[in-house]
């Protein structure tokens, strides 16, 4: 049963209750209470049936598993910002077959690809609507291709459609704005990508990225914080299979660097590098700067000179 069907079954449950509650039995004053399963309005003490055939309006069919829920359901996905319509509009399948899973004629197919070709122009009647389709396609694919969860998506296609309301676009690339719509969306969620990695599955080159997004932030008022270093240290362990004991070393130290001011300037994505590479080694598990380096994406002399600064950051604070 979908979450729409269970609502209004609850919804009407409630209504049921609440009726009943002000009814007293005619013949002995007793309290009622309703039946759901008979549809009955039933006495507790003496058993009269108050009310009969009440309207039951939940759905007219059963289901006993989710999958037989999800079969039998007849409601459509919700709206959705990801998508250019929200996903309100029709969608014709690719597959030429028909409702039992059998081949289309001839004459069918090509009735359904006229039928798909001007279901698709009905679609996008503008050039904003073909504008929102081409960039959240593009958002989309960044996200996927840096592990971004959804609700990151989602951010991510409001903050391109406000832009897009606002008027931002003329002058700026459709892949600059989706670009910079992502990195900030991504630094809103906790979930930060460096600017390279950003680059790395991007269509547009890096300075313009950075040069979009602080257009899009200052623009639209959007408040991002900077990047904190411990958000990047989960990602770079996992990727490098360390445990948590070797995590919370890392996060320690970036926390002991805080607090001396060692962060101050320094590039979060270096400092996280840094702190997971030192964090190993105090830990004796074994990773190379080079590992690090290719999973942070940063160079092994930025890795180096940052674990120096930490461990003297360590080193220089008092012992409680």
């Amino acid at each position: 049963m979908s979450d729409s069907n269970t609502r209004t079954r609850t919804r009407a449950s409630e209504q049921t209750e609440e009726q009943s509650e002000g009814l007293a039995c005619p013949e002995c004053g007793g309290a009622v209470i309703a039946d759901d399963e008979h549809g009955e309005t039933v006495c507790q003490s003496c058993g009269l049936v108050v009310e009969e055939d009440s309207v039951d309006r939940g759905p007219e069919w059963r289901a006993f598993d989710s999958k037989e829920k999800d079969e039998k359901s007849r409601v459509g996905a919700p709206t959705t910002n990801m998508m250019h319509d929200k996903g309100l509009s029709t969608n014709i399948d690719w597959r030429d077959k028909d409702a039992y899973g059998n081949a289309l004629g001839a004459k069918q197919r090509k009735k359904m690809q006229r039928l798909r070709k001007w279901n698709e122009r009905f679609r996008t009647r503008d050039s904003k609507e073909r504008n929102l389709k081409q960039a959240l396609g593009e958002i989309d694919r960044m996200a996927s291709a840096l592990g971004l969860p959804e609700n990151v998506r989602e951010t991510a296609s409001v903050i391109y459609r406000r832009a897009l309301d606002e008027d931002l676009l003329p002058g700026r690339s459709i892949e600059g704005v989706s670009t910079a719509s992502v990195y900030a969306a991504a630094r809103q969620a906790g979930v930060p990508r460096s600017l390279d990695e950003i680059t790395d599955v991007s269509r547009v080159e890096k300075s313009e990225i950075a040069r979009t997004y602080r257009y899009v932030v200052r623009e639209l008022g959007l408040e991002v914080q900077p990047a904190d270093p411990e958000s990047y240290v989960p990602r770079f362990a996992s990727s490098l299979d360390l445990s948590e004991e070797s995590e919370r070393r890392a996060r320690q130290l970036l926390q002991n660097a805080k607090e001396k001011g060692v962060h101050s300037g320094k590039s979060p994505v270096g400092l996280a590098a840094a702190a997971v590479y030192a964090a190993a080694l105090l830990t004796n598990e074994k990773t190379t700067q080079a590992a690090v380096s290719e999973v942070a994406d940063i160079s092994e002399v930025t890795i180096r000179n940052r674990y120096h600064e930490l461990l003297e950051a360590e080193q220089d604070l008092p012992v409680a």
